[in-house]
């Protein structure tokens, strides 16, 4: 490894040295892999460097960025404000570069992407292989949670997204529809009889989400031509849809399914549809979201367009 260059040269003139972006994308180093030799790593530096210049960054600033422990190094207070002002910059540096570069050039760079874990495994990791053989200079970066993050404090380029957006500071591009689906287990339905009007499910076991995606246990059905929904009960309780899709095929109970998980499973005799006529269109959709910005980056231009394209026909619906 090689200790990296922090001096930049004008012809004509003595040697100036400015070291604020490379401490700032060292800081965002430290803090993104928890830890100076992670980050040593990353950035292709030697651990001392790295240790030396988070030591030179907190003493001219005069206040604590990082917090260490044995196992780990966290941030401060300040160091959580610093490494967003820091995202910002860093973005706002990449953007102007890629404006010049845009034109002719293959995208190139970080993109940082974020989406829900079990929409994520099922549907966004099969599509990156294809992706990165395509346009080989840009490096993903794929974060998956089922909190809903923070793009821009963040330092997300993309976030795939499912429901009903809200966030107006944000630019979306409607991906595809989103419909759920009442599914059980053939064993469930043995065992429990299967319903046939939407009262009764009260008699079922139906699989629940946790808090702060509980308002997903009111189903919405269509009864006299009216909207309806009904509070379901059960005795389990998930925060990410593969659980919910694992016990739900093992016969633990019902769900109202992500019709990407649903009609493969469907198709295969593996779960079985239900109150099919009773079903309510689902008002939501999966979108790309990201930064609302004069020039959008060719990178993320790239991938927002790979993703429209490939969901143009949703996998899951395919023939």
């Amino acid at each position: 490894m090689h200790t990296m260059n922090t001096q930049a040269q004008l012809p004509g003139t003595n040697k100036m040295k400015d070291d604020r972006l490379i401490e700032m994308k060292i800081f965002k180093a430290v803090a993104e892999h928890g830890g100076f030799t992670a980050a040593a790593l990353a950035l292709d530096a030697s651990q001392p460097f790295v240790s030396k210049t988070m030591n030179n960054l907190e003493q001219r600033l005069g206040v604590a960025l990082l917090r260490r422990s044995t196992r780990r190094i966290h941030l401060t207070e300040e160091g959580q404000s610093f490494l967003t002002a820091c995202n910002k910059i860093i973005a706002e540096i990449d953007q102007a570069e890629g404006l010049v570069s845009a034109t002719g050039a293959a995208p190139t760079g970080d993109l940082r992407v974020t989406t829900a874990t079990s929409f994520g495994m099922d549907q966004i990791v099969p599509l990156l292989p294809e992706f990165m053989q395509t346009y080989p200079g840009i490096r993903i970066r794929l974060a998956l949670s089922d909190t809903l993050v923070d793009l821009i404090g963040s330092g997300f380029d993309v976030a795939i997204r499912m429901g009903q957006l809200q966030d107006s500071m944000l630019l979306s591009r409607k991906l595809c529809h989103l419909q759920r689906i009442v599914v059980a287990a053939p064993s469930y339905l043995a065992r429990h009889g299967t319903p046939t009007r939407p009262e009764d499910l009260h008699a079922h076991n139906c699989l629940r989400w946790e808090a702060p995606m509980d308002h997903l246990n009111h189903w919405p059905f269509m009864i006299d031509g009216e909207r309806t929904h009904v509070e379901i009960q059960g005795n389990f309780q998930f925060s990410t849809g593969m659980t919910s899709v694992e016990l739900c095929l093992a016969g633990v109970g019902l769900t109202r399914m992500a019709e990407h998980f649903a009609i493969p499973a469907i198709r295969k005799n593996l779960l079985v549809p239900l109150l099919t006529d009773f079903q309510a269109p689902d008002d939501t959709a999966i979108y790309a979201v990201y930064a609302k910005e004069r020039h959008v980056h060719p990178r993320v231009r790239t991938f927002v367009n790979y993703l429209l394209e490939k969901f143009k026909q949703p996998p899951w619906k395919a023939p």
